[in-house]
């Protein structure tokens, strides 16, 4: 089984991407998703209580992801601390699926994460891909999407890795600019993938 890190901007079109993925066949595990998951975890709800205190409880007692982001998302230490906690249990959580669906056979899977090189989800795949897409692209898309002031996108933009960095640390690039032939890249990306995977396994029965 290969597994493929797809990675991305906000705006850039790594959802879109990954859905292309799971029409082909291919599951995809969305990390943000799942890391969300776990704040419904009575364990770790209370050490997250011990971390950042009993301001993050809403009215009946579950966590209050609007004041946890704030406590998290203007202190970098605080943060740290958040992952420390979060992204074990979500890597555990990805080796488990992963475990499942080389079982059910499926020659290719995807780990889809925002931060996958700044989380260093990157050494639980084989292969890495980043979507990337000019700026002014990502400000309108997102500003489209979320309903949101032109300033507040280009403050998650800038607080993101660049575009440029994350092509140099990836294994497959798209160019989503222009994403009118993003579904053939993506099937030829698959199709690339499927054959290198096909002859990994080849050299090792070798």
């Amino acid at each position: 089984m290969l597994k493929l890190g797809l990675t991305g901007g906000i705006g850039s079109g790594k959802t879109t991407v990954a859905n292309i993925f799971i029409e082909l066949g291919v599951p995809v595990f969305f990390a943000d998703d799942e890391a969300k998951k776990f704040l419904f975890d009575k364990e770790v709800k209370s050490k997250l209580v011990r971390l950042f205190g009993n301001q993050i409880l809403g009215l009946e007692g579950e966590i209050n992801k609007v004041e946890l982001a704030k406590i998290v998302f203007s202190n970098t230490n605080e943060l740290k601390k958040l992952n420390a906690l979060i992204h074990p249990l979500l890597m555990k959580e990805f080796e488990l699926w992963v475990n499942e669906k080389q079982s059910e056979k499926y020659p290719i899977v995807v780990l889809e994460a925002a931060i996958l090189y700044e989380a260093g989800f990157e050494k639980f795949v084989n292969k890495t891909l980043t979507v990337s897409a000019n700026i002014d692209d990502r400000i309108k898309r997102v500003m489209k999407r979320d309903n949101t002031q032109y300033n507040l996108v280009v403050d998650r933009i800038n607080n993101q890795m660049s575009d440029k960095k994350r092509e140099l640390l990836s294994d497959i690039i798209i160019n989503n600019s222009n994403n009118t032939m993003i579904v053939k890249r993506v099937v030829e990306i698959y199709n690339t993938l499927l054959e290198s995977d096909s002859i990994i396994k080849n050299h090792r029965i070798n």
